[in-house]
């Protein structure tokens, strides 16, 4: 199972916990089984069709992933929203 940590408000929303173990091939199964087990992240990271929304951030390993990523059982994933300010 791969290692998914969310952060900053998606954390509150998955629980209150930052680290998730879950499995999947890619990115966005990853993301899709986030949703499953914690209903109220649905539509917080991936849009209505499955793409990750333009806010969100996600890394593979320390490397930019999209939806198509390929992750293995032992591959860290972070979900960072974007920061805005002024």
């Amino acid at each position: 199972m791969a290692s998914v940590r969310v952060r900053g408000p998606l954390r509150q929303l998955a629980g209150g916990r930052s680290d998730h173990q879950l499995s999947g091939a890619t990115v966005v199964e990853l993301l899709r089984e986030l949703e499953r087990a914690h209903p109220a992240v649905d539509g917080w990271i991936l849009d209505e069709r499955g793409l990750i929304r333009r806010h969100i951030n996600v890394f593979v390993n320390g490397e930019r992933g999209g939806e198509a990523t390929a992750v293995d059982p032992d591959d860290r994933i972070e979900v960072l929203p974007a920061i805005s300010g002024g």
